[in-house]
Parts: C-alpha cells; sequence; structure tokens
C-alpha cells in the first residue's frame, strides 16, 4: 500500500490477556480510506465482530499506531493466521455490516422513544464544547468511571509498548471519549443524521447564555412584538365551499366526482384482474353503487355489529332495515374485496421498481391520499393558533409502514404527522410517516413540521403550539425568520438547552415557581407544578401576572388556591389540542373495520377525514347545532338516495322462531299439492327431518319445519325439547 499523509498504524491486536501477537515489526501504511474507516471504529470496537470470541481491536491513538504484518489470533481449538491485508478486509466488512443492520433499527428505536436522531442527546453527549464558554473549550471534560479506567488502561499500555514504538509514544495525546451509555444512545456505525459533520441544525448559543443564571419570577423581562397575522386567505372555510348547504354537497368537496370516477374505474379494474380465470364473472359497477357502499361503510361506523354478514341477517336479533334496503350483501362484499384506489398498471411498475429509490412505498393510496391533503388545505384557512402532533391510525397488518409506539393508547398501527387547526381541530395538513428512510438533514422533528407548513398558502404572524418532541431552537429561529411564532415543551437535554444550573429549581421548590432565561428571541422558561414544566417560546414573556387554580392539602384539608403561571404554559394549555381534538371526532363514529389489506385501512381513515373536516365546514357556514352523529344520519342517507336500488331482502334462517314462544304446536302431514306439482307422485309428501335427516311426510303446524313422529324416532319432540319450546 502507499503512504500517505493521514496515514493511521494500528497499535496492535491483543488476545485473552496476552501481548501483541505479531513478530515483525514493519509498519503498514494505509490510503486516506482505509484511515477514515480504521478511524470510525476506533471509539466503538466494531471489528470485535470480525474476530474470534476473546479479541478485540484496540485503537487508542489518534495519529501513531502499528499493524504487525502477521497477526495471530488464538481460539480454544487452533491458531488461526491472518496477514495485515486479510485482518483489514474482515475489519471493513464489519463495519459495513454494522452500518447497514443498525442504521435504520437505531433510528426506529430513537422514534419510537419520541426521541429525535439528530437533536437528542444523552446528558453525557450535552457536556461537549457546545454550550460552554468560549474561555473553557479546551478543557478536557472529566472522565466517567468507565472512561477513567479505559485511559487507566492506555496509559498503561502505552507505557508497555514505548519501547517497540517510539513513534507512537512521542506523538501520544489524551482522548476525550464519550462514556459507553451515551454511545448506546448514539449508536454504532452511524452516517447520516447520527454524525458530527451533519450536525447543522445544533445551534451554540452566545458565550454570555453560558454565563448566565436563571431569573425569578420577580425579574424585568422584555416582551417580544406581536407579529402582524396576514393569512394569504380569509380565515374559515373559503368562498367557494360556502355554496354546499347540505351534508352531501360538505362531503362532496372532498370525496368529487373525479374522486369517485377514478375509485370506480380502479375497482372494476381490479375486480376483473382478481376473477380473470375463475368462475364466477366480475361484474362492473357504477358510481351510484360507490355512493351505497359509502353509505353502508359509515351506517357500519354508527351500527355496530361482530361481523359484518351480520347486517344482512333477518333473525329477530337482528331484522336491520336499513342494509338490505341499500345495497346487497353479495355486493357490497364484493366491492369490499375488490375495492382500489390506485391504477394496476401504475401498481406493476412500481413493484418492478422494488429496492431502488424511485420504489414508492405509498403508491396504492396515492391518488386519494393526494386529493384528500389539497382538499383540506383548500376549503378552509386556518385561524392564527394552530398545532402538530403525531395520530396513529390502528393497525396490526405485516407492513414495514406499521409502527409500534408503547407509550400512545393506540399502540400498533400507521403513524400520521398532523397539522390541526386548534380552535376547530380541523386537519389542514398531514402525511403519512413512512418508516426506515435515508437521513434527515436537519432532523425528523424539524423536517416533519417544516412539510406541513405550507407557507405559500398561510401566510405570516401564525402561532404554532408543539410539544417537545419537535421543540428545539433551530426549529423555533427558522420559524421566526419566516415570521411565525411557535410555543412548546422542551427537553433538558435537547441540543440549544441552556446548560447552567445557577439559581435552578432545588429540592423543595414550591408550587407556582417559576425560572426563566431570555436568549436573544428565545425564551427558556421553567415552572414547577406537581413536576417541573419546561417551556419554550419565541411569542411570550417570562410572566404576566396569571394565575392557574390548583387543589394543596394544607394543614391536612384540601382547598383551592391560585399559582403563578407563565404566559407559554397558559397559552400552550389552550392552543396545543388541535389534533388532540380532531382524534376523538374521528374516532366516535369510525368507519375503519378490520381488513387483511394496509391500503384499505387508509381508505377508511380518509373517509373519517373527509366526514370530520365536513361537518366542521358545515358548522362554520351554516351556524347550525347539527352535532356530528346527526350530521352523518342526515348523510348516509342522502348517499342512500343517490345508490343503486337495492331489490335485496333480510337473509332469514332456515328456522324461524315463533312470534308467541306459547303458541300451539301440532304435528300434521305436510302439504301434497305443491309437492306433488315439484315431484314425481312417488316422492309428495316426503321430505327431509330437520333433526335425523330421513324422509317423513309429518311436520310442526307452526314452525314449518318437517320432523319424524313415528315410534322408533320421535323427533317432533325432541327437536323442540332442544329448541326450548
Amino acid at each position: 500500500m502507499s503512504s500517505h499523509s493521514g496515514e493511521l498504524r494500528i497499535l496492535s491486536v491483543y488476545g485473552k490477556g496476552e501481548g501483541p501477537l505479531a513478530v515483525d515489526g514493519h509498519d503498514t501504511l494505509f490510503t486516506a480510506s482505509e484511515v477514515e474507516a480504521l478511524n470510525s471504529l476506533s471509539a466503538d470496537h466494531s471489528a470485535a465482530k470480525s474476530l474470534e470470541r476473546g479479541e478485540r481491536l484496540v485503537c487508542r491513538e489518534e495519529l501513531s499506531v502499528q499493524l504487525w504484518p502477521f497477526t495471530t489470533v488464538k481460539t480454544t481449538k487452533k491458531t488461526k493466521y491472518y496477514t495485515h491485508e486479510e485482518a483489514l478486509t474482515l475489519i471493513l466488512a464489519s463495519s459495513e455490516d454494522s452500518e447497514d443492520s443498525q442504521y435504520d433499527s437505531e433510528r426506529e428505536e430513537m422514534f419510537e422513544q419520541q426521541l429525535d436522531d439528530v437533536l437528542d442527546r444523552s446528558m453525557s453527549e450535552d457536556s461537549d464544547a457546545d454550550w460552554e464558554p468560549q474561555s473553557q473549550t479546551g478543557r478536557p471534560p472529566a472522565p466517567t468511571p468507565t472512561e477513567g479506567g479505559r485511559q487507566k488502561r492506555q496509559r498503561s499500555h502505552s507505557a508497555a509498548t514505548s519501547a517497540t514504538s517510539p513513534a507512537a509514544s512521542s506523538t501520544a495525546t489524551p482522548t476525550t471519549g464519550r462514556s459507553r451509555a451515551a454511545r448506546r444512545v448514539r449508536g454504532r456505525g452511524r452516517r447520516g443524521g447520527y454524525r458530527g459533520a451533519s450536525r447543522g441544525p445544533s445551534r451554540a448559543p452566545s458565550a454570555a447564555t453560558g454565563e448566565q443564571q436563571w431569573r425569578d419570577v420577580g425579574d424585568h423581562d422584555v416582551e417580544p412584538a406581536l407579529l402582524d397575522f396576514v393569512p394569504v386567505r380569509q380565515p374559515g372555510p373559503q368562498q367557494q365551499t360556502r355554496v354546499a348547504t347540505s351534508p352531501l354537497e360538505f362531503f362532496r368537496l372532498f370525496f368529487t366526482d373525479a374522486v369517485l370516477n377514478t375509485l370506480t374505474a380502479n375497482t372494476n379494474a381490479y375486480g376483473a384482474k382478481r376473477h380473470d380465470g375463475k368462475q364466477v364473472v366480475w361484474h362492473n359497477i357504477c358510481r351510484a353503487d360507490i355512493y351505497s357502499y359509502l353509505a353502508m361503510v359509515i351506517y357500519m361506523g354508527m351500527v355496530k355489529c361482530s361481523t359484518l354478514l351480520d347486517y344482512w341477517r333477518g333473525s329477530r336479533l337482528y331484522s336491520l332495515i336499513f342494509p338490505p334496503s341499500v345495497i346487497s350483501r353479495n355486493k357490497f362484499l364484493r366491492i369490499s374485496r375488490a375495492l382500489h384506489m390506485s391504477d394496476i398498471t401504475a401498481d406493476e411498475e412500481n413493484v418492478a421498481k422494488r429496492g431502488t429509490p424511485a420504489y414508492d412505498r405509498l403508491c396504492k393510496i396515492k391518488p386519494l391520499y393526494s386529493h384528500i391533503v389539497e382538499a383540506c388545505k383548500a376549503h378552509f384557512q386556518p385561524g392564527r393558533h394552530i398545532s402538530i402532533d403525531e395520530r396513529m391510525v390502528a393497525s396490526k397488518a405485516r407492513i414495514s409502514l406499521k409502527q409500534y409506539i408503547k407509550s400512545k393508547p393506540t399502540k400498533w398501527g400507521y403513524k400520521l404527522f398532523v397539522l390541526a387547526d386548534s380552535g376547530t381541530g380541523y386537519t389542514w395538513n398531514f402525511f403519512v410517516y413512512e418508516g426506515k428512510s435515508p437521513g434527515y438533514g436537519n432532523g425528523l422533528s424539524y423536517d416533519s413540521v417544516m412539510s406541513l407548513l405550507d407557507f405559500d398558502l398561510l401566510g405570516t404572524g401564525y402561532q404554532l403550539y408543539v410539544d417537545n418532541f419537535y421543540t428545539s431552537s433551530h426549529l423555533f429561529l427558522d420559524l421566526l425568520k419566516k415570521k411565525m411564532g411557535a410555543c412548546g415543551t422542551i427537553r433538558a437535554n435537547r441540543v440549544g438547552f441552556p446548560k447552567t444550573t445557577i439559581n435552578d429549581f432545588t429540592r423543595g421548590t414550591p408550587r407556582g415557581a417559576i425560572k426563566w432565561i431570555r436568549d436573544s428571541e428565545l425564551l427558556f422558561v421553567k415552572w414547577m407544578d406537581t413536576r417541573e414544566v419546561v417551556m419554550c417560546s419565541t411569542i411570550h414573556k417570562a410572566f404576566t401576572g396569571d394565575t392557574a387554580q390548583r387543589r394543596v392539602k394544607t394543614a391536612g384539608a384540601w382547598e383551592v388556591v391560585h399559582v403563578p403561571i407563565p404566559a407559554a404554559v397558559k397559552d400552550y394549555n389552550q392552543h396545543m389540542g388541535g389534533v388532540d381534538l380532531s382524534d376523538p371526532l374521528i374516532g366516535y363514529y369510525s368507519a375503519s373495520h378490520k381488513t387483511m389489506k394496509w391500503y384499505k385501512t387508509f381508505f377508511y381513515h380518509f373517509l373519517d377525514i373527509a366526514i370530520v373536516n365536513a361537518h366542521i365546514l358545515y358548522q362554520q357556514c351554516q351556524r347550525g347545532s347539527m352535532t356530528q352523529k346527526e350530521f352523518r344520519h342526515a348523510l348516509i342517507e342522502e348517499l342512500a338516495d343517490l345508490g343503486t336500488p337495492s331489490t335485496s331482502r333480510p337473509s332469514t334462517s332456515q328456522v324461524a322462531a315463533p312470534p308467541n314462544p306459547a303458541a300451539s304446536h301440532k304435528p300434521q302431514y305436510l302439504d301434497e299439492q305443491d309437492e306433488a306439482k315439484r315431484d314425481s307422485a312417488g316422492r309428495a309428501g316426503r321430505r327431509i327431518c330437520k333433526l335425523c335427516h330421513r324422509k317423513t311426510p309429518v311436520g310442526c303446524s307452526t314452525c314449518g319445519v318437517p320432523l319424524c313422529f313415528v315410534a322408533t324416532r320421535d323427533c317432533y319432540n325432541e327437536w323442540h325439547t332442544q329448541q326450548g319450546m
């Protein structure tokens, strides 16, 4: 190998408590790419995966280490020999495997814990120079117990190898590696947003911030200037939206004729493909059939039955009149099985791209998905206060889009990032989280917010409220540059949060205590409630004199007291619930039901979003007091009237229970006239017994059931006993 100015020499490869396993003292030089690869392995010992049990690669010095041309690795059975080329090949292969196998799982594990892969770091990582005063940047951090032992081993090893490696001992410098706990949080083999080179969003504050202390509630704070609220459009329903008057017309703002025509055409194409070569022929459906189908799906959200078939049963327990009057059972099931939102040709082309960057994981929902998002933004302009949060759509389908969030009420399902109006709960924008994806340049939380905020349609002067997954100083300052204020809870270990503990809360801090720090446009405020609440805001003053009622136990008795509360906390509690308001509105009468196809789950959720948003628009335009239940009732009836008339009748069981249990039951000979017309004379009057399945001419006059009534087979009385009659 040719020498390079940035050459790196491996110090040694150790066995089980033995010295360097090498006999030749010649140095081995590496290229720049090899140097970079070995440097990436120097902290986490990932090369140990490629060696036998009990061996590990030790890289303790940054510039001067040595690799022996022939390295022996002892095992329990025999000694195995590696040349330096073979050892380097194994090391590089181990690095690639570790990076590929851990990158996505690391990101997903952090996301399940509501952590951002760029902005959230462990407390030990936050002890670096990012938030230290400039005069302290050269001071090495105090070693943790783990690091202290490692440094002792480094010093002892350097002394032991100084005779054989003078270059190493002459240029040795102490390392300031992170603790093992920090590396477990950050992961190994990271790339993209994980490395320090990609920490663009990390904002180092001024040196003055690091020297500041937490201020008390009585200290003077400068109230930030209120941003002028200049929306692009008039807040509320738009002019073209106010033309609608009935629930159906508001619903068709989202499920337009173009959407229904596309849905009908794609369902027919997919249904014909499924029935190709089968005995059962697919019969094309029309738009009226889609209306009937939608009416029935929404109806199922209002009236719950254990199975779909129960809606068409005619027994005493069910006898539902509406379902068979709207659509037959077989047609409903046929449409449900063939329901398709995308073109089957586009699906086949997308499947051919699997494994390439051009592959679209949301191809099967993209037509309806894109239209619903555009319709939500087109027909409504949010008010000044908006909020962003996550939403879980329940599902246990076997697909990588599914997420598991143990802290959520709905633990399994698909994750959506949603922007909603804080006042009404209107879902204005959303996108589906696709799971394992390439690294986000500024972090998942930052990019999610920027993707949801359509500044061209919103305007300026808005006030955004988010939770601690999204809040960061970098995001809030960038939003402020776009003339949009922000407020949210923040984590104390988030990049950009002040690390000073001077005048901070202590044990026994009373309820209602307030501490704050202002760093230019950013306000960091702490408030002690039942526990510590930490906020960050660009639109609030530290304290404006507001109070909150709390029940406090004093002298053994509970009493209501008024405690101070920061304006940021008060407004956050009032305006953060936009998404939390829309979620129960969707969940009250959700049209979703179990399905094995993941894209059908999204179809039902898009239908719920359209209905809830249509109801909000109806209330805003009509100023009426119609509840969502009444709105759905009216919508179901209007959709059913547009549907194809159904000639279906409720399916009755073969045995109909008598209306009066006390009615008399008498055996009688079956009517032979109708039987004689259908059958030959030899079979007239003889039918199959309901109990023993033998031929009998006798039956029950009340139940109309053929039953044997002879000396050897008294099926008549036995059957009535079983039926409780």
